[in-house]
């Protein structure tokens, strides 16, 4: 059996964000607090969203001070405004760190303490204030998904944090707001959402439900995501991606994500390397590593992608899987953690941690092969160069 959760409401494609006032009035909610960031500030969609809301007799207010992957420290001022604008839900608007940081708010409002007390293997059910989540990139599929990343500023432990509590009410999904998105994020985040889409096909927790979703997202990602990173302005593409996204935050949302992201999370807490792009930096390597333990599953996603045909047996299909995922990354240019610019002896002295973060985040047991420690030192040491 398998026990499915989704947003109560969901509007999807252009122009879904006017509809925001309507959205929020229609769940009996009166005092929304926008949680954004200052890029989006800058760009006028926050003003345009405030005056969406106010039109539809609401009472906003905002928070623009999320940074890229939310730490313990930046929730604070958040729990403040909260608190100080009596606000009864909050609105997460931008990429998957403002969206995160609504969904840790929301909770954090209503029951209080720190988020590592809400850390996996918690399982949290609430009580929280309703989030409405509008992704402004196509990746990360937070608007979707039970889940919160939020990084705890003492230790540098990037905490994976799950329940329906962090499930949006809604979620508005425009993919206009994405055509101003650069090449790089675009790359990052549409390899986060490949990522998703085939972590919750292989992982043991996938059932019919999530395979069904992942497997389409996998489809349209393979014929867009290129496009979208040559040409920032190809809206159809733009469109099919940001829909293959949110496809892909629903799979692993009812299913479950794996090693790549057990093992990204340390990457990125470490580092201060965007999520999407640790992910990408990890793929094809960590695949390479777990292929032979569900090759037929791979090979589906072989198959989904494009890079093996029909009747290619499951084990060359698997193999080619790992072959297209490397040619993927380099065609978006993704950088190894060297050509980024982490210094190696730093790199090899956080590595025993990371592995163990890792392991502890849980998601590793959900890969069809069940690493150690040792082995995924081994693998952080792989992909280094």
């Amino acid at each position: 059996m398998a026990s499915i959760a989704l947003p109560r409401i969901m509007r999807v494609g252009g122009g879904a964000v006017e509809e925001i006032g309507e959205v929020v009035a229609g769940l009996g909610l009166a005092r929304p607090l926008v949680v954004t960031d200052k890029f989006l500030v800058g760009t006028g969609a926050v003003d345009r969203m405030v005056a969406q809301l106010e039109a539809a007799g609401l009472r906003p207010a905002v928070f623009a001070e999320t940074v890229p992957d939310p730490t313990t420290a930046s929730l604070d001022a958040g729990v403040a405004a909260v608190a100080e604008h009596d606000a009864d839900c909050v609105i997460g608007f931008g990429g998957g760190s403002p969206m995160d940081t609504a969904k840790a708010l929301g909770l954090l409002a209503r029951k209080g303490g720190h988020m590592r007390d809400y850390k996996a293997p918690r399982d949290n059910i609430g009580p929280a204030l309703p989030v409405i989540a509008v992704p402004t990139t196509a990746g990360s599929g937070s608007e979707a998904t039970q889940f919160t990343i939020i990084s705890d500023s003492e230790s540098d432990e990037k905490m994976l944090c799950t329940g329906l509590a962090f499930l949006p009410v809604a979620a508005i999904v425009d993919y206009r707001l994405t055509m101003t998105m650069p090449p790089r994020l675009t790359a990052d985040t549409g390899v986060d959402a490949l990522t998703h889409a085939i972590e919750a096909y292989v992982s043991r927790k996938a059932n019919p439900f999530s395979d069904s979703l992942a497997l389409v997202a996998i489809d349209t990602i393979g014929q867009v995501l290129r496009r979208v990173y040559a040409d920032g302005q190809d809206a159809e593409a733009r469109e099919r991606m940001m829909l293959a996204a949110t496809q892909a935050g629903i799979a692993f949302s009812n299913s479950s994500v794996a090693l790549v992201h057990g093992m990204s999370r340390p990457i990125g807490a470490h580092f201060h390397v965007a999520h999407g792009l640790s992910n990408a930096m990890l793929f094809p390597a960590v695949t390479e590593f777990s292929v032979d333990a569900a090759e037929s599953r791979y090979a589906d996603c072989a198959r989904a992608l494009g890079a093996a045909s029909a009747d290619a047996s499951d084990a060359t299909a698997a193999a080619d899987l790992v072959v297209a995922l490397k040619e993927l990354c380099r065609d978006v240019e993704v950088p190894t953690p060297k050509s980024y610019g982490i210094d190696k002896q730093t790199w090899d002295e956080r590595v025993p941690v990371m592995a163990e973060q890792a392991l502890a985040s849980g998601s590793p047991n959900n890969n069809p092969r069940i690493p150690t420690a040792e082995e995924i030192r081994d693998l952080y040491g792989r992909i280094y160069a």
